[in-house]
């Protein structure tokens, strides 16, 4: 279960996730900063400069309460990538690639129960001057290992690309 700054909007799982990653993409980090404008708001990146995320199947994640509060946000009108946030306090709650079969929850949103990052992904795009340490992989771009396992989750669903439709546009 996660859970928004305030509690008012509750997010459940089931099931062990995909992986858990941080993500140092010009987009992630864009919409850190664009999502830091919130007073309340907690901070979606990083110190290093990366976007924490643990991904789930679309089918194992499912809004427990807060729904009405739900409002998304995208960088481009046309994007396919829609963040989703928490309008009762600003807190980001996941990434949803509309075309996709997963959802990116936030990984700040677990609190002390968030799974431990397997990976960095998109290194390359990293904040100037950031040193990654060498505790997990740090891969330039998405790697091998990264796909594959979306690709087995998305074997495991048959297919399938369940549409989430919650989070108005603001």
């Amino acid at each position: 279960m996660i859970a928004c700054q305030c509690g008012k909007v509750r997010l459940e799982t089931s099931g062990a996730p995909i992986l858990t990653a941080s993500c140092f993409c010009k987009s992630c980090q864009e919409a850190g900063r664009q999502f830091a404008v919130h007073a309340s708001a907690p901070s979606l990146l990083d110190a290093d400069g990366g976007t924490g995320v643990v991904l789930y199947r679309k089918d194992r994640v499912a809004c427990a309460s807060g729904l009405e509060h739900l409002e998304e946000r995208r960088l481009k009108p046309d994007s396919p990538t829609r963040r989703v946030l928490a309008a009762c306090c600003g807190s980001p709650m996941f990434l949803d690639f509309t075309k996709g079969h997963w959802l990116a929850l936030y990984r700040n949103r677990f609190g002390a129960t968030a799974p431990a990052v397997e990976m960095r992904v998109m290194t390359n795009d990293r904040p100037a001057g950031v040193s990654l340490a060498a505790d997990v992989p740090n891969y330039g771009s998405h790697s091998g290992k990264f796909l594959r396992k979306l690709l087995g989750a998305w074997i495991a669903m048959g297919f399938k690309r369940p549409v989430v439709t919650w989070g108005r546009p603001s």
